[in-house]
């Protein structure tokens, strides 16, 4: 009887064994992905420590230590540059964190809509803008907001202007338009991830709220947002560990000679410097300071996620 039981167990442990084997199949595809495209190119902070010169190997170059980050600091111009860079920078991620709920709240808005034929218009109508490229998004912006857009054109024919106005080649508030532009871009994506919180949410809570009579915006207030508030922090949480990659390709096809210092960002000016002024050792040494202070936030973002609230990424 006890070998029996035995036998018993061994098949179970077994059996869970190869459903662990194919969770594991399931995702390998996933971590091939993450190790060639995320961990591979880090290969290339080497650059960061020698004097690169196109053509040579790595082992072949002039190793020059941390040359490269002192001089960062070191020399005015490039100081003044990168603090200007680096305030662009957390300007640009600080009205990111300060726009982070609008998607939750665009998911209750989606969840309240009585009539879900509308609903899945709305929903269709503010996704697909996630799936336009950037190059695409700056003709639908150019179309209007350029002087002869559509919207200088209809305040004109309102008389409400007398002259039209290039938002595109101003200088002022351009980080908060380039913002809302990403908002507008993302805002229908990252509300399925709320929607399918939402859809988690206990409905007898509701029904009870109900019965003690609690109209719809009670119901939204004192369940819906908090039943969605650990969701929230954990993606806040997460996004700080890209705090400071605002991207690239948005901001390269926005930019122009009337805002160039104000839309220049990290991503952004790693480029120039690399690709546009061939200082790519010096680039390299931006690109890994960044990623170094960007993992350290996250860190420290996770830890007091823990500690105030219990809910952390890991």
């Amino acid at each position: 009887m006890k070998r029996s039981r035995d036998c018993m167990a061994v098949k179970r442990i077994d059996q869970k064994r190869r459903e662990s084997y194919k969770l594991f199949l399931f995702i390998l595809p996933c971590l091939i992905f993450i190790f060639i495209f995320s961990y591979l190119p880090l290969r290339g902070w080497i650059y960061a420590f020698t004097n690169y010169k196109p053509g040579y190997q790595w082992k072949d170059m002039d190793w020059v230590g941390f040359s490269n980050f002192t001089k960062l600091f070191g020399n005015a111009v490039m100081r003044q540059t990168m603090f200007q860079v680096i305030g662009n920078t957390l300007y640009y991620a600080i009205l990111g964190v300060i726009l982070s709920p609008v998607p939750m709240f665009f998911a209750i808005f989606l969840n309240e809509m009585s009539s879900s034929k509308c609903r899945k218009i709305v929903q269709t109508l503010t996704t697909l803008p996630h799936f336009i490229s950037w190059v695409i998004m700056y003709s639908l912006v150019f179309f209007m907001l350029s002087p002869n857009g559509f919207v200088n054109t209809l305040l004109m024919n309102l008389g409400l202007i007398s002259e039209p106005t290039d938002v595109l080649a101003s200088g002022d508030h351009v980080m908060l338009t380039q913002r809302l532009y990403q908002l507008w871009k993302e805002t229908g994506w990252n509300a399925i991830v709320y929607l399918a919180a939402i859809a988690g949410i206990d409905q007898e809570q509701y029904e009870a709220a109900m019965i003690d009579g609690a109209n719809r915006f009670q119901k939204i207030w004192y369940i819906t947002v908090p039943s969605l508030s650990s969701t929230y922090f954990v993606l806040l949480v997460m996004s700080f560990g890209n705090f400071l990659n605002t991207g690239f390709d948005q901001f390269y096809v926005f930019q122009n000679a009337f805002n160039k210092e104000q839309i220049q960002v990290l991503d952004l000016y790693v480029y120039n410097l690399g690709i546009g002024s061939g200082q790519t050792s010096m680039a390299t040494a931006v690109g890994m300071a960044k990623s170094i202070i960007a993992l350290v936030l996250f860190t420290l973002a996770n830890l007091l996620s823990k500690k105030v609230r219990g809910t952390s990424v890991f």
